[in-house]
């Protein structure tokens, strides 16, 4: 950096120290760039890029009166936003961890309530799919599952193509399991609650 443009930014630096916010742009404009690669670099993520140099630019503004005491601003900045991508990586870690030891916890209590009460009517549950079915979808599904019939079969029945039963029976089978899938994580947050 030439003696010019560290004179540059010393000035810079004292007009945000006093306030001064189009100098706070002007910086955030010549340094965000600089930031963000290496915010990204230690936290491998553009997701938290944005979030972090925010964060950073903001501590800078909310401590500004200490910028006429930095020697080095651009080693200053990059100190702090590794300390800020750091503590966010450990915030995440954190949350994480805390969602996984309720959901082991949640999965544990499930398990047991179903080994004693069965709350969860998943035979209702899919006979509530099946109903719910297209018509050509709910007709492949119940020969092929309740009469016990091959898609060879289905298709000489039906007068289609045995890839057409195919298909039908694919997304049949797709709806009943999201169907399945929704249901009984309303049911288990339903459960939780009393």
């Amino acid at each position: 950096m030439s003696i010019q443009s560290a004179h540059n930014i010393n000035e810079l630096l004292l007009k945000v120290a006093q306030g001064d916010e189009k100098a706070f742009a002007q910086l955030l404009k010549t340094y965000s760039n600089t930031i963000a690669g290496y915010i990204l670099s230690i936290t491998e993520s553009e997701e938290l890029v944005q979030e972090i140099v925010q964060d950073v630019f903001m501590k800078i503004w909310t401590n500004r009166a200490a910028l006429g005491q930095v020697e080095s601003f651009k080693s200053y900045l990059l100190v702090v936003a590794r300390n800020h991508a750091f503590n966010c990586l450990k915030r995440i870690a954190r949350e994480r961890k805390r969602e996984k030891t309720w959901l082991d916890t949640f999965q544990a209590r499930d398990d047991h309530q179903e080994i004693e009460t069965d709350p969860i009517d998943y035979g209702g549950m899919i006979d509530a799919a099946i109903e719910l079915l297209p018509g050509q979808q709910k007709k492949v599904y119940m020969l092929g599952y309740m009469n016990r019939m091959k898609h060879r079969e289905i298709a000489i029945e039906m007068n289609i193509a045995t890839e057409t039963v195919k298909k039908h029976m694919l997304l049949a089978l797709r709806f009943i399991k999201n169907h399945i899938t929704q249901v009984s994580s309303i049911l288990a947050v339903l459960l939780t609650l009393y």
